[in-house]
């Protein structure tokens, strides 16, 4: 059983191999499934977008067709996130932890959510594993469906379309960087999760400073 389960989390994993095998319509998939399923937190939907403008820049893939259904199915992602979230409500943060959801992912999405405001589902985006649940803790929060559609067609073309022509004029412009992809593999993971990195830092700088932080004259401890 756990063997079956590391060989899926690498067939989904393995970005090149995603694009070269299943083409335009895994692409797809899996951005729908990372945008608008709790499961899909752990897919790579950054690094494949470059992945797929660069193979498209190659002759591998149409670029109009990756443009054109990524941007599709990172709006419906979204709108299914929002729906799970509106019905669930408040029930969906006293869900147990399983093997695909897990309850920090949702309570760090509420405070990205609580600080940004409906700007996150933008944000969000550009985000890994927040950009799951955003859309879902929108929902619960009762974010104004109209607002939250606007937000969400701004969001998912600027990921889709940004990601995916970022890869394409990368593959334009370097000769051969198909056959190095895992290289830029690589810078995309390292700056998508850099955010969250530097976000955590902070947290922790603000928490030792609070900590050693004197007491004013008078100020109880």
């Amino acid at each position: 059983m756990i063997d079956w389960l590391k060989d899926i989390f690498h067939a989904v994993t393995n970005v090149q191999g995603i694009v070269t095998s299943g083409g335009t319509i895994m692409v797809c998939a899996i951005v729908f499934i990372e945008t608008g399923l709790f499961v899909g937190f752990f897919l790579p939907g950054d690094s494949l977008l470059v992945t797929a403008g660069v193979f498209a820049a190659t002759g591998h893939l149409n670029l109009g067709a990756l443009l054109f259904f990524g941007s599709i199915c990172a709006i419906l992602g979204d709108q299914l996130g929002y729906l799970i979230g509106h019905r669930t409500g408040k029930a969906l943060y006293n869900r147990p932890d399983s093997r695909f959801f897990k309850r920090r992912h949702l309570d760090r999405t509420r405070e990205f959510y609580e600080q940004y405001g409906p700007k996150t589902i933008v944000l969000a985006r550009f985000v890994p594993i927040v950009r799951t649940f955003a859309p879902a803790v929108a929902g619960a929060a009762g974010m104004n469906y109209r607002r939250f559609v606007s937000y969400n067609i701004f969001g998912g073309l600027l990921w889709v379309v940004g990601m995916t022509l970022l890869g394409y004029f990368l593959g334009a412009m370097i000769p051969n960087i198909d056959r190095n992809i895992h290289y830029v593999i690589v810078v995309v993971i390292v700056l998508s999760i850099l955010p969250a990195v530097i976000e955590i830092w902070r947290e922790r700088r603000k928490a030792a400073a609070h900590a050693v932080a004197p007491l004013a004259p008078g100020e109880k401890p």
